[in-house]
């Protein structure tokens, strides 16, 4: 799981808002407690409003919107998959519409130096 895919995770914790421990949280993600501390620590410093410390617990005070769309490695591959299947479709509307939505994809997403078949 990549930090980004982590900071994802504590935020979908942090939305009932219940105090969460950090030790719970580290259990549930499988890392260190220490990790999530300096997670807790850096979304702090990206303004997500966490209030809480270490070994009392942390608390999400008031809604944050995330990305519209975050997607996994493993959901990115299985979409780069789908999408050329797509696009080889015998309709002709079908794998049009694949090749256009590849293109709005690779517009919104980062590069990914890992990928050697962008979308």
């Amino acid at each position: 799981m990549t930090r980004n895919e982590r900071f994802e995770q504590i935020l979908m914790l942090l939305r009932d808002g219940e105090l969460l421990r950090a030790r719970d949280v580290a259990a549930r993600l499988g890392v260190s407690e220490r990790t999530i501390w300096r997670d807790m620590a850096k979304l702090v410093d990206y303004g997500v409003p966490i209030e809480g410390e270490r070994g009392v617990g942390y608390i999400l005070r008031r809604p944050v919107a995330l990305p519209p769309l975050v997607l996994t490695q493993d959901e990115m591959a299985a979409l780069h998959h789908l999408l050329r299947l797509a696009g080889a479709h015998a309709d002709t509307r079908i794998a049009a519409g694949a090749r256009t939505l590849a293109a709005k994809i690779r517009a919104v997403m980062p590069p990914d130096p890992e990928e050697d078949t962008p979308l």
